[in-house]
């Protein structure tokens, strides 16, 4: 029992929390590229957890499509993280779903490193960051992102 709430607790604190800075990550890109998720600083970013498997997950990437063609041009970047296992049925996704932003995998699905440090427990799971680098809003609607470009 003692153990459980040790692992509750340190899970807990992995998670981010509003105001907090991009996380240390480097993952490996569609384009087999590591990629280090503060290199965007200076951007507004939308870090976007997804899954090709994740039905809810593959609409979103549809919404995203729109938005970021949009918005790309006012210092916006979208992220995608894919907790995805299986690396072909990624790829495979990213070229149907017509992705163009940055796709990072971590490929242990909800074991991985950066869902973990995130605390996204669910999918499709996103996190907005400002020009600092700061985190601003969890599961941010459109609306918020509007705001936030407009600043």
């Amino acid at each position: 029992m003692a153990m459980m709430l040790v692992l509750s607790v340190s899970f807990a604190n992995a998670q981010l929390k509003i105001n907090d800075t991009f996380p240390n990550v480097q993952l490996l890109n569609n384009q087999n590229s590591l990629t280090q998720l503060h290199s965007f600083k200076g951007k507004i970013v939308l870090v976007d957890f997804w899954a090709s498997w994740c039905a809810p997950c593959r609409l979103t990437n549809k919404k995203l499509v729109v938005m970021y063609n949009k918005y790309k041009s006012k210092n916006f970047e979208i992220v995608g993280i894919s907790i995805d296992t299986d690396k072909a049925k990624w790829l495979k996704a990213i070229e149907k779903d017509k992705l163009k932003h940055t796709q990072l995998i971590d490929p242990k699905g909800f074991d991985a490193q950066s869902a973990i440090l995130f605390g996204a427990e669910t999918l499709p799971a996103s996190y907005l960051f400002d020009t600092s680098g700061k985190l601003v809003a969890i599961n941010p609607t459109e609306a918020q992102i509007i705001a936030q470009l407009k600043k």
